[in-house]
């Protein structure tokens, strides 16, 4: 075969394959990189991008609203989709300029982008991540913003709560909850272990779960990131001017963190861990605070209540009940409780606990806003 013949076989071959290019929107990528900064805590994009507080972001363009495999959305974005939501450069411009506005009852609690210049150039990094290539603007359907507006009125609608019929118990009001929907709630643990489900986690599974779901807001040694809360460390601080309350050093009872993480984490998308999950970041916790310092340690709900924390003996139980007043039934007292003469050893405005003008009499210069 001559050489021309093969170099037009090769062309013709290569033209045949499909091929992937980021999409191509107005706007400038590299600068919309920066942009996305605001956006990474709780978005991922690129190679092995996963769920995180919010959803991954590869392949975004085209993609109907509430629909990514594997995350937990609201209620109102699942509603847009239905509605026939498609994300593309006019939908998430409108969306990334006020969330809430566009999609009533979405977990995103970013409140978006003010700048126009902003908006084009992060979206233009975000096409750098979808091989679906939208139109570009001039070349939209004229009908694309009433489609937009079509699907947020139809999650608008699925938002706002249907009339309940009233019924004579409970004052008119709503109506009995069922079994499922008590025991939906009913999830508390105590300190002693009641209400722990059955299963386990380890050390080393709880920091693969914690990396992924935990540490882009609480530092990958729970140490917290800007002012989300630390997790670990702070030993020895809780005399300090400012201590550090930590599981480790300020928490008295295991029970609060797994029932915590259980039903409230992680954020943004609560209740998306199994039970065995939570054992496993538990079980990390735990070796982060120095509790436990085998990596291969397994909680479970077999051994969960044998695990003391740091600070329990500085934590004492509610004695009240114990009390005279209680024990005999009695009203607590309510005035003129006090044997001997009350006197004012400090004002606070000297304390400089209250803010107060250094003109005042009582001030005596002290204390006051400059």
């Amino acid at each position: 075969m001559s050489k021309f013949l093969k170099v037009l076989s090769l062309g013709v071959s290569l033209a045949a394959l499909p091929v992937l290019t980021g999409a191509v929107v107005a706007g400038d990528a590299d600068k919309g990189a920066k942009v996305f900064k605001k956006c990474a805590a709780c978005h991922a994009v690129g190679d092995n991008a996963k769920n995180k507080v919010g959803p991954q972001l590869n392949e975004v363009f085209g993609r109907t609203a509430g629909t990514l495999e594997g995350y937990k959305y609201s209620k109102a974005m699942i509603s847009a989709g239905d509605g026939g939501l498609v994300w593309d450069d006019a939908s998430l411009t409108t969306y990334l300029e006020k969330p809430k506005a566009m999609i009533k009852g979405t977990k995103m609690a970013f409140a978006g982008l003010k700048k126009e210049e902003d908006l084009e150039n992060v979206i233009a990094y975000l096409a750098t991540f979808s091989s679906t290539a939208p139109a570009e603007k001039e070349e939209q359907s004229a009908a694309e913003p009433e489609a937009v507006e079509a699907a947020v009125q139809t999650a608008a609608a699925s938002a706002t709560p249907s009339p309940v019929s009233a019924t004579r118990e409970g004052g008119g009001l709503g109506r009995a909850a069922t079994e499922d929907e008590v025991a939906a709630w009913d999830i508390d643990i105590r300190p002693d272990g009641q209400g722990l489900p059955a299963g386990s986690g380890t050390v080393a599974d709880g920091e693969v779960l914690y990396t992924d779901n935990c540490a882009v807001c609480h530092g990958d040694f729970g140490e917290g990131v800007g002012r989300w809360p630390v997790l670990a460390g702070g030993h020895d601080t809780l005399t300090d001017e400012r201590p550090e309350k930590t599981i480790g050093s300020y928490w008295p009872y295991l029970s609060t963190v797994y029932d915590y993480v259980r039903r409230a984490m992680p954020y943004g998308n609560a209740r998306s861990l199994s039970d065995d999950d939570v054992y496993a970041i538990t079980a990390y916790l735990l070796y982060l605070n120095d509790v436990v310092d085998d990596e291969e340690f397994e909680l479970s709900n077999e051994n969960f209540v044998e695990i003391r924390l740091p600070n329990e003996e500085n934590f004492i139980a509610d004695d009240r009940p114990e009390e005279e007043h209680y024990a005999t039934k009695g009203d607590p007292c309510m005035s003129d409780c006090k044997a001997d003469a009350v006197e004012i050893t400090m004002r606070a405005r000297i304390l400089d606990v209250t803010p107060g003008s250094v003109d005042d009499d009582d001030a005596s210069g002290l204390g006051g806003v400059d």
